[in-house]
């Protein structure tokens, strides 16, 4: 999460490595307590009814949807895996660059008493108003903009939407669908606890959640405790597996607040402190740290581990799997992903990608399978690297064309599995990193829902605005050489706000 999207002073740029903190004083994640999952919202909030119920629409959501909401409607996770048991749709071969017409988009207009054939905005509209905007000194050196109308799938709107440009954490909106496509709302990253035949060594397996915490953790212990018990074994070795990851675990901007080191095996995403957002101090040991403390916790279901403490190591021929933990879904995931601006789980999200691929879980295979997936659902890659799953590397590259694309694509029926993407969206002046960019008179307050970018003279914003007639529109701004992240964030929520009025 980059630093600047939740009010801290600094951007996310390199910190020196935090001092390493006394175990005891990391172990205080156990007595945590977690805010309780929300509970869904119709994910239809954000078409074009939100034009009529404004504020109100906005408000509820924020109360009743939150970042750890359970994913996507059990209808579409049934029409999701009525699809995939089909062969899928829309997810191989040559598809097009924009999603086709949204089959709702007539009758919904209708209903709102407009005109079956009513209208989107005009080019030209957009042209006089986003013009002007896109032309104020807190952009920088150079800026780009797409803007799509969801209903149609027509670029109504570009100024430079083909030109790559440094994303900053605008990219996790493509981390997130290559990660929804490939392998659905409903997958769950498992951790498991591995046990030898002879019972003499317990093996914790690291599966890639970021987000297990104490009350998995406990539970993992527990299981393996009555496994145990059942072989009569009082003392066993404890080794902890991570080489379900490859390559280097540090990220390219090196040891840093805004995330750490990237392991299959962590606990609360390796943070120090009670926080479970933002920048935090970070253990420069996360696998080791969760084993420290997986030790505890067997030694608290009545299991001696010995004195030597865990250390690295792998399951033998004939282990068994005695305990299992499950992440929240997939598309839970992504919503506290987007919301947040969760580096971490990005970083997990393009790395179970390559697994789903058979490509190595790294950075290198993250890259790779990201790009495959997001050009199998059609999207104009062309020009895009994805260095890292997070935005924080630089080596980032996307167009403002791509981004528009892919989130009117997420909106199409015709890809439930992406819905995600649109309910992970911070709402302009209620949630997540917009939560404080937007004043209650401010337009565009509840109607713009975008996923924020910051790095030192790079601001970029990519979402979804109301527009006129109640149309949804799919927007991308991107700015490099900036220098007040203050100002270019303005600018770029005063061009978001635009999109809310328009001509008719």
């Amino acid at each position: 999460m980059c630093a600047r999207e939740r009010g801290w002073s600094t951007v996310a740029e390199p910190v020196q490595r935090p001092t390493e903190e006394p175990l005891d004083r990391w172990r205080g994640w156990k007595h945590r307590t977690r805010p309780a999952p929300g509970n869904r919202t119709d994910d239809r909030r954000f078409v074009a009814g939100a034009a009529v119920l404004g504020l109100v629409v906005a408000a509820g959501a924020v109360l009743t949807a939150g970042p750890w909401d359970s994913g996507q409607r059990k209808a579409e996770l049934d029409r999701v895996a009525a699809l995939e048991r089909a062969g899928g749709a829309h997810h191989e071969g040559d598809g097009p660059q924009a999603p086709e017409p949204a089959p709702s988009a007539v009758p919904v207009l209708a209903a709102l008493g407009e005109p079956s054939g009513a209208r989107g905005p005009a080019a030209a509209d957009l042209r006089a108003s986003l013009g002007p905007l896109l032309k104020a000194p807190g952009l920088g050196t150079a800026s780009t903009a797409a803007v799509v109308d969801v209903a149609t799938g027509e670029q109504v709107y570009a100024r430079g939407a083909a030109t790559p440009m440094t994303p900053a954490s605008t990219v996790k909106i493509a981390t997130a669908a290559a990660a929804l496509s490939a392998l659905g709302p409903g997958h769950r990253i498992a951790t498991t606890v591995r046990v030898s035949k002879d019972f003499r060594t317990v093996t914790l397996v690291g599966g890639g959640d970021p987000t297990l915490g104490e009350a998995g953790l406990r539970s993992l212990a527990e299981g393996t405790a009555r496994a145990l018990r059942a072989g009569a074994a009082r003392e066993v070795r404890l080794t902890y597996d991570t080489s379900l990851y490859a390559g280097p675990a540090l990220h390219p901007i090196g040891p840093n607040e805004n995330i750490a080191p990237v392991s299959a095996l962590m606990v609360d995403e390796g943070r120090l402190d009670d926080s479970d957002r933002g920048p935090a101090p970070r253990t420069a040991d996360p696998a080791g740290e969760a084993a420290r403390a997986f030790a505890e916790l067997l030694g608290d279901a009545g299991v001696d581990t010995g004195s030597a403490g865990p250390a690295p190591g792998r399951a033998g021929a004939g282990a068994e799997t005695v305990a299992t933990h499950h992440s929240a879904p997939l598309s839970a995931l992504v919503e506290r992903a987007l919301t947040n601006s969760d580096n971490d789980i990005a970083e997990a999200l393009a790395r179970q990608t390559a697994l789903k691929a058979g490509r190595p879980a790294s950075f290198a295979g993250g890259r790779a399978a990201v790009t495959d997936r997001l050009k199998k659902l059609g999207l104009p890659v062309a020009g895009s690297a994805f260095a890292d799953g997070s935005g924080l590397d630089r080596e980032d590259k996307v167009t403002a064309g791509m981004l528009a694309a892919l989130l009117a694509l997420a909106a199409d029926p015709a890809h439930p599995e992406l819905r995600a993407v649109h309910t992970g969206l911070p709402v302009a002046g209620f949630s997540g990193t917009l939560g404080t960019r937007y004043s209650p008179a401010s337009r565009g307050t509840g109607t713009v829902r975008a996923k924020t970018g910051t790095l030192t003279g790079v601001n970029a914003l990519a979402g979804t605005a109301v527009g006129p007639h109640g149309r949804l529109l799919a927007f991308a701004f991107l700015a490099s050489g900036t220098t007040s992240a203050a100002e270019a964030e303005d600018s770029l929520d005063a061009l978001a706000a635009s999109l809310t009025r328009g001509a008719r």
